[in-house]
């Protein structure tokens, strides 16, 4: 870090704060002039793309993902704070990924996930719009399947 006034290399950090989430505002002392000045570091996100199913990229969104769950959750007792965290887990997973690219699919996949556990009627409509059922066999069988899973599960507990 140069210094503002004299620009020698070397200060000495005098008093680090918190700014916000992702700021931390530091007070220097300049060891060549001995003046102070203040500096903010930020947490450097890495871009994320979102690869959508017609081959289009756009910027990672969670406000996006935030809102189909909320839509799915319409009228469902599923209170706000578990929608946020829902939606914090699925951006802390695809930034801590590692990936530079992510598909919809694999966004989708994770908010199902979720949704299911949460509530399955607001899984079976995010699923409804996400999967694109075209006809009533097919939501039929997304529901037959969701019931099986269901049925091997409470047969795991019991035993």
């Amino acid at each position: 870090m140069k210094c503002l006034y004299c620009n020698y290399t070397e200060s000495k950090v005098i008093d680090s704060r918190s700014a916000d989430d992702r700021t931390i505002r530091r007070r220097r002392e300049c060891i060549g002039c001995g003046r102070r000045f203040t500096t903010y570091e930020t947490i450097e996100v890495t871009p994320v793309l979102v690869v959508k199913n017609n081959g289009t990229r756009e910027s990672y969104n969670a406000e996006k993902i935030r809102n189909g769950v909320i839509k799915s959750c319409e009228k469902r007792p599923v209170p706000m704070s578990v929608i946020d965290d829902m939606v914090a887990d699925i951006s802390k997973q695809v930034y801590n990924s590692m990936e530079s690219e992510i598909t919809t699919k694999t966004i989708g996949e994770m908010v199902m996930e979720r949704l299911k556990k949460v509530d399955e009627v607001a899984y079976v409509r995010y699923a409804s719009v996400y999967r694109s059922f075209k006809d009533l066999s097919s939501f039929m069988s997304e529901l037959k399947q969701m019931m099986k899973t269901d049925k091997e599960e409470k047969a795991d507990k019991k035993a």
